[in-house]
């Protein structure tokens, strides 16, 4: 859905951006990775919705995947 704009499971093109976000406490779609004080350390994750049909993905920013990957709470499976 983010890179065709197309629906995997119905084939609709509705399809609509929430970017990630964080808020008070870390509240938001996003992975906390860490807490300092009052000040978190978050990585947004998009999500991208059909319009048609209700489908969801949520994708991590490529700018934010090595922090992601040196982080303590990932793990390769």
């Amino acid at each position: 859905m983010k890179n065709k704009k197309i629906c995997p499971k119905c084939g609709g093109n509705e399809i609509y951006f929430v970017g990630g976000d964080s808020g008070a406490y870390g509240a938001g779609n996003n992975i906390p990775l860490s807490s300092v004080g009052r000040a978190w350390n978050n990585i947004p994750v998009d999500r991208y919705v059909c319009g048609n049909c209700g489908y969801s993905e949520e994708w991590i920013d490529h700018k934010y995947l090595t922090q992601l990957k040196n982080s303590k709470i990932a793990h390769k499976r």
